[in-house]
This record gives structure tokens, C-alpha cells and sequence, in this order.
């Protein structure tokens, strides 16, 4: 079956789908240990903002959702919470199983695979309307390839979604990754999906208020875009 047919089917237990790494085995690893030895959720437990404000659009009301990375959970569960068929792919089996947990919490259900997106494509046939990438910082072309795939399962008039820390404020002590390739470009994020119509493009400050390891003023990329109709 596709992936997306495993997606809410009730309130019965939904299985927990793993597909093999092609990350450095020090990679996962880390994310896990830090997942398994916070005592608190890591980047909180409300959504995104942008998240919430997208979703807010009167002209955004997606049925079925892609998740690509969701950590522990707080994305997508909300999402479900709205009425959308999630699937999420992340790659830490830690976060992920929290991320179950959670959507129990919140009585909903969200389909939730532990993949190495540098590798990791929905299977054909699979389509959804929005497509979501939050945060993903890891490498750019692991990211543009990501963003490609999850672009390519994305139904005509489908939105592609996407937030993370802006290569342009990179600094020493600010918030984010260090190394500017794990940073997002609003250019090479407009070019990846080119042919696509621009809803927001936005490079500049906010503050973040989400958990510890996102706390302060920030300069992030965030980008909205429709998939046109054939």
C-alpha cells in the first residue's frame, strides 16, 4: 500500500515504519541520546508559529500532509490536530517513538517513519497538498534533494512549505547551526522550486520562543510556494 494509506485509519495503532540510514553513524546516534536524555522536550511542545500562520491562510486547507523531519512530534501531532492526514519522516527513532507517544496524548493519529532523508522518497502513487520543511538543518544538498522529492509528491495546486535559520545571520552566538551549508538560502530554495508561485519569501528576524534549544531573536528563511497545474 502507499504510505499515505496507513495515514488516520481510525484510532488503531498505526505501525512504526524504519528504512535504512545512509548517515554517518554518529549522526542518528547523537540526535537520539539528546532526545532520550532531555528532561524536557527540546524545542517545546506548541507548533511552529509560521506553522500556525500558515495553516491560518484562507486559502490553505490541505488534506493530506508530508512531514519532512517532524523530531519529537510537535509539527505534525498538531497538524492531526487539524484534521490532516499527516505522514512524517524523521530520522531519530527516540524522538519518533516520543512522537507516537504524543499523538496518543492528543487522541490523533499520524503516520511516522524513522528514514534517512538523504535518501528517502514517498513511494509512487503517494501525493499529498502540502509538504512541509521545518528546520531541516543538515547539509544543502541532502536538503535541495529532500525538497525536491517531497516537491514531486506534491499534487497540483499543492503547497510547499519550508522555515530554518537563514545562512544570512549565521553567527557565533546567535541561534543555529554554525556551518552555513546547514543554513537555508531563500535563492536556492526559490530556484529548487522554480516554476512554482511564490506566496511568502521571507529572509529577516524574529524571535523564537520554543524550548530550549530555540530561545531568542533569530534570522530565518521562510517560504511559501504553490505547485502549479499541469
Amino acid at each position: 500500500k502507499p504510505l499515505c494509506a496507513y495515514a488516520y485509519r481510525g484510532f488503531e495503532s498505526l505501525p512504526l515504519r524504519h528504512f535504512p540510514t545512509a548517515q554517518p553513524p554518529e549522526t542518528m546516534p547523537n540526535w537520539d541520546k539528546r532526545y532520550r536524555e532531555s528532561p524536557e522536550r527540546l524545542f517545546g511542545a506548541a507548533p511552529i508559529q509560521y506553522l500556525r500562520q500558515v495553516m491560518a491562510r484562507s486559502d490553505v486547507a490541505p488534506e493530506r500532509a508530508l512531514m519532512l523531519g517532524d523530531d519529537d512530534g510537535r509539527n505534525g501531532t498538531w497538524l492531526a490536530g487539524q484534521g490532516v492526514q499527516v505522514t512524517a519522516v524523521d530520522i531519530s527513532a527516540v524522538a519518533t517513538e516520543q512522537a507516537m507517544a504524543h499523538d496518543r496524548a492528543a487522541g490523533v493519529r499520524v503516520e511516522r517513519i524513522v528514514a534517512d532523508l538523504a535518501d528517502w522518497s514517498a513511494p509512487a502513487g503517494a501525493v499529498f497538498d502540502a509538504v512541509f520543511m521545518l528546520y531541516l538543518q543538515c547539509e544543502a544538498r541532502v536538503r535541495l534533494d529532500s525538497l525536491a522529492r517531497g516537491a514531486a509528491a506534491l499534487a497540483p495546486g499543492g503547497l510547499f512549505v519550508a522555515e530554518g535559520f537563514s545562512r544570512t545571520g549565521a553567527s557565533a552566538d546567535g541561534l543555529g547551526p554554525k556551518d552555513p551549508d546547514h543554513l537555508y538560502d531563500l535563492a536556492s530554495l526559490s530556484d529548487a522550486l522554480a516554476g512554482f508561485r511564490l506566496l511568502e519569501a521571507f529572509d529577516g528576524v524574529t524571535w523564537l520562543d520554543e524550548g530550549a534549544r530555540h530561545q531568542g531573536e533569530a534570522r530565518v528563511v521562510r517560504l511559501l510556494a504553490r505547485k502549479p497545474a499541469p
